[in-house]
């Protein structure tokens, strides 16, 4: 089973695309904090990983509503690619291809469900 669940910000606009096929296809940088205690020194240590999410269709059109600073919930699969850069080198990419995507709005804690798209 490859499932992965992200909840983070984005750090900039979704930025959103047309493919080859005519769908939606939004890519978002989500930013995930991992804290911990140094157990030498009892300080606060937290490390920040940046995250590449992919979305299609209906999800991405959703997503590309998202702006800078959007508190999110991702749910979907790791995903490795390769593909040939214009300066022809061979590289690879891995990303989060997102099966649902949820808007945490802390602004609305009285609201009864939070936005959410799924794939």
């Amino acid at each position: 089973m490859n499932t992965v669940i992200l909840i983070g910000h984005l750090g900039k606009d979704a930025e959103s695309r047309t493919t080859r096929n005519n769908s939606t296809l939004t890519v978002l940088s989500v930013a995930t904090n991992r804290v911990w205690k140094d157990r030498e020194t009892g300080e606060r240590q937290s490390q920040t990983t940046w995250h590449r999410c992919v979305s299609f269709g209906p999800t991405a059109t959703y997503a590309a509503t998202l702006t800078k600073g959007a508190h999110v919930q991702i749910v979907g699969e790791i995903q490795t690619r390769e593909y040939v850069a214009k300066d022809g080198a061979r590289k690879s990419v891995t990303e989060v291809r997102v099966r649902r995507l949820t808007h945490l709005n802390k602004t609305e804690k009285a609201a009864p469900e939070p936005k959410e798209a799924a794939a």
